[in-house]
C-alpha cells in the first residue's frame, strides 16, 4: 500500500487484517480511500503489508489494455500469498471488476471474489461474507453504478497529508469512440455543492492546503443537478473555504468554457492557473472519427483565449497515437502542432481496442510497434520545449509548497510550484534553506531539467 502508514483503534478482540493495493487514477484513489475508511470504521485491521493480511484487496484499473494489464499482474502476484502469506480471501475492486465481473473469476481462480464500482460502500459487509464462505466459493458483487460517496463517508486518505483528491463527480455523458468510461462507471452524477463544500472545509480542519477536484468529466459538473454553470457555482463557493491555497480542477474537456470560469481562473488566487485539458488529437477527420466535439481551430482559439487571459497559465493536455486511421500525414499535423503550440505539460497515450466501445469496430487499425514509435516522436518533441520552459525559470524566485525530503535523497527537500500537480508532473528539488512539510515559501530557481527543477529557499 502507498504512502501513509495506517492505524486504527486498538480493540480488546482480534479483528481480521486487510492488506490494500490502489491502482490507476486519481479517481480510483478516492475510492480506495473510501474503501479503506469503510474497513476501519468497521474494525477491520489495515496493514501495509500485504503478506500479512488475512484479506488483500487489489483495487483495479481497466482504462487502457496496459492498466488492464498491470491490475491483472497484481492479482497473481497477490494471489501466491494464499500458499506464502496469510491470505485468505482475495478480492479485486474497481474499474476492472466491473467491466469484466465473471470472466475475471473463470480466468483468475485465486480470486474470492470480484467488486465493482457501484458497490464500494458495501466491501466491509463484502469481506465477511467472503470470510464466513470459506475458500471454495467464489462471489461477484458488481450492480450498476449508482454509487456516490459524500461528505459523511469515511476516508482514509493515502499520499501527502496537505494535498487531497475530492470527487466531485462519478461517470461520463459523453460519447467517445476509444472510452469505455460510461461502461465502467455509468452516467454523470454529480454531488451537491454543499456536500463538496463540507469535505472541503473539514480537510481544511484537517490541515490540507491543496484541494484537488476529479471526476470523469469535470466541466460537465453539475448538469445532472440541472445547474447551468455549475463548476463556476462550485468554485465560487470552494473559494471561500479558510485553509487551503490551491484549489486545482481537473479533466475539462474543451467544450463550454464560458467566460465566467476563465475570469476565476484569471481572478481568485486561489485556483491555481493549471488548466488540464486533453484533447485527444488535432487532426479535425480523427477528431470526428474520435466523437469528439470541436476542430482544430476551435481548440486554438480556446487555447489562445486561455492564455491571453489567464496571466502565468500552466496549459497540460493529452493525446492519443494510433487512433484507427490515423495517417502518417495525420500523425505529421499532430507533431507540428505540438511543435507550435509549446505545451507546457503533455501526456501520450497507445489506443487500444476496449470492447463495448464504437472505436473497437472500426477499420484501419494501426500496428502496436508503430504506435509506440510515435508516441516515442511527440515525447521527444515535447521533452525539448519543457527543458526550454524550465531553463527559462534559472534565476526568477518562485513560490512553493514543500512535500517533504525526497524520495531520491533524504539531503534534499522536495516542493512543488502551482503549475506542477501532483504524481503527474515534476517537482522543485530544494538543497538549500530549511521548511516544514506544507508550507509555502519562496525559491530562487538555480538549475532545471526537462520536468524538475532545482532552487534555493530565500527570505
Amino acid at each position: 500500500m502507498a504512502s501513509r502508514t495506517l492505524s486504527t483503534p486498538r480493540t480488546r478482540t482480534r479483528t481480521t487484517t486487510i492488506g490494500f493495493v490502489n491502482l490507476g487514477c486519481s479517481k480510483n484513489q478516492v475510492d480506495s480511500e473510501v474503501m479503506l475508511g469503510t474497513l476501519a470504521r468497521d474494525g477491520f485491521t489495515l496493514t501495509d503489508n500485504p503478506a500479512r493480511a488475512e484479506v488483500v484487496i487489489i483495487n483495479t484499473c481497466g482504462f487502457i489494455e496496459e492498466a488492464k494489464q498491470e491490475s491483472i499482474n497484481a492479482i497473481i502476484e497477490h494471489g501466491v500469498l494464499k500458499k506464502t502469506g496469510a491470505c485468505k480471501v482475495l478480492i479485486a475492486a474497481g474499474c476492472l471488476a466491473q467491466r469484466y465481473q465473471g470472466e475475471l473469476l473463470k480466468a483468475l481462480p485465486e480470486l474470492d471474489g470480484v467488486v465493482g464500482t457501484g458497490d464500494t460502500g458495501r466491501i466491509a459487509d463484502i469481506c465477511r461474507t467472503l470470510l464466513g464462505f470459506g475458500r471454495q466459493t467464489q462471489r461477484v458483487w458488481a450492480s450498476p453504478p449508482p454509487y456516490l460517496y459524500d461528505e459523511l463517508t469515511p476516508r482514509l486518505r493515502l499520499g501527502k497529508a496537505h494535498s487531497a483528491y475530492v470527487k466531485i463527480a462519478e461517470g461520463c455523458n459523453r460519447n467517445c469512440a476509444f472510452c469505455a468510461i460510461p461502461l465502467m462507471r455509468g452516467k454523470q452524477r454529480s454531488r451537491p455543492i454543499e456536500s463538496i463544500v463540507a469535505e472541503a472545509t473539514a480537510l481544511a480542519a484537517d490541515g490540507v492546503k491543496e484541494i484537488n477536484l476529479v471526476s470523469q468529466d469535470t466541466i460537465n459538473y453539475g448538469v445532472d443537478l440541472g445547474l447551468r454553470h455549475g463548476l463556476v457555482a462550485l468554485l465560487r463557493e470552494l473559494v471561500t473555504v479558510q485553509g487551503p491555497r490551491w484549489i486545482r480542477p481537473f479533466y475539462l474537456y474543451p467544450q463550454q468554457v464560458t467566460d465566467e470560469l476563465i475570469d476565476l481562473y484569471a481572478g481568485e488566487e486561489k485556483i491555481t492557473k493549471y488548466v488540464d485539458m486533453p484533447f485527444q488529437h488535432i487532426n479535425d477527420a480523427l477528431l470526428k472519427r474520435m466523437h469528439r466535439l470541436g476542430d482544430k481551430a476551435h481548440i486554438t482559439r480556446l487555447v489562445d483565449r486561455l492564455r491571453a487571459r489567464i496571466p502565468g497559465l500552466t496549459f497540460r493536455t493529452a493525446f492519443i497515437v494510433g487512433f484507427p486511421g490515423e495517417t502518417k500525414a495525420a500523425f505529421t499535423e499532430l507533431k507540428r502542432y505540438l511543435t507550435e503550440m509549446e505545451f507546457d505539460r503533455v501526456g501520450v497515450f497507445l489506443y487500444s481496442d476496449e470492447e463495448g466501445t464504437s472505436a473497437a469496430d472500426l477499420d484501419r487499425k494501426i500496428e502496436r510497434r508503430l504506435m509506440e514509435e510515435r508516441r516515442t516522436e511527440l515525447l521527444a518533441i515535447q521533452e525539448g520545449i519543457a527543458l526550454k520552459k524550465s531553463r527559462q525559470l534559472i534565476g526568477h524566485t518562485i513560490e512553493v509548497m514543500v512535500e517533504g525530503v525526497s524520495e531520491e535523497t533524504d539531503l534534499l527537500l522536495e516542493s512543488r510550484h502551482e503549475g506542477q500537480a501532483p504524481e503527474i508532473d515534476g517537482v522543485v528539488y530544494l538543497n538549500e534553506g530549511t521548511a516544514e512539510v506544507g508550507d509555502f515559501v519562496k525559491v530562487e530557481i538555480t538549475d532545471a531539467a526537462a520536468y524538475d527543477l532545482v532552487g534555493r529557499i530565500v527570505g
